[in-house]
């Protein structure tokens, strides 16, 4: 089973790049999209609707903002939109798709960059965020939560390291709440269950040649409850093309 995660920065921007082109070669299962930056309505069905999957959006009530899809080549047998409170689901945030047992949840964690406030309210979603998923865990049901979680875990996630300390997205809280995620909260990190390289990284700002240099951050995860662990083969970050400042994560489970 492959499951793409891959915020696109506007999904018709990735669209004029080649990115639906690029998807239709991958024989994804399941392809978990972020920051779509559109109303659904704004969406040509066949550009935007690929014959090869079911395809479901969740946007932000904020035109030009956020917003999620899930496309599948599996119909779900049901899909859930939002997390039931308004941070979250006002700037379409998060939609999962349920297969049997499995659950598949495209999500897009806020920035905290843009300003002290925006980076406190970042801290409460996070807090807000850690009780929806320990509540998760105590379901019988797995879960990969695929995206943009806007936060580095450790060191070798992210180029210059000490240079950012102080910037949101790789504070000393918020990596300790990724910690925390994984250790007692019981989650894995399925890109480093097979991968433990350092410089691995999924985001680059478009200033200072940040590309060209590979200075970037690793913040798109795919996050999994751990009766999955033992089903993860194979992961990539897909950078031969540039659809947006991320690239695409890519991971095989033998499901």
């Amino acid at each position: 089973m492959r499951v793409i995660s891959a915020n696109v920065n506007g999904i018709r921007s990735a669209e004029r790049k080649g990115f639906f082109k690029w998807l239709a070669r991958q024989r994804a299962d399941v392809v978990c999209v972020q920051e779509t930056k559109a109303q659904e309505h704004q969406l040509h069905p066949e550009v935007f609707y690929p014959k090869a999957f079911h395809c479901h959006y969740f946007d932000a009530e904020k035109k030009g903002y956020s917003g999620v899809a899930i496309y599948s080549k599996h119909e779900p047998d049901k899909i859930t939109t939002g997390l039931g409170w308004d941070h979250c689901d006002r700037e379409g945030r998060y939609i999962q798709a349920d297969f049997g047992k499995l659950s598949v949840a495209s999500f897009y964690l806020p920035s905290g960059s843009s300003s002290p406030e925006r980076h406190v309210g970042k801290l409460e979603f996070m807090r807000r965020l850690r009780e929806e998923l320990d509540g998760m865990r105590r379901r019988r049901r797995d879960y990969i939560i695929c995206g943009d979680w806007n936060t580095v875990h450790r060191e070798i996630d992210i180029r210059n390291f000490k240079g950012n300390q102080k910037n949101s997205g790789c504070t000393p809280e918020e990596r300790a709440w990724i910690d925390a995620l994984f250790s007692d909260g019981g989650w894995v990190d399925a890109f480093r269950v097979v991968d433990r390289r350092p410089d691995q990284y999924t985001w680059w700002s478009n200033r200072g040649q940040a590309w060209a240099k590979n200075v970037g951050w690793r913040i798109d995860y795919q996050i999994i409850t751990p009766g999955l662990e033992d089903t993860v083969r194979k992961a990539s970050i897909y950078k031969t093309q540039r659809f947006s400042d991320h690239a695409p994560l890519v991971i095989d489970y033998d499901l």
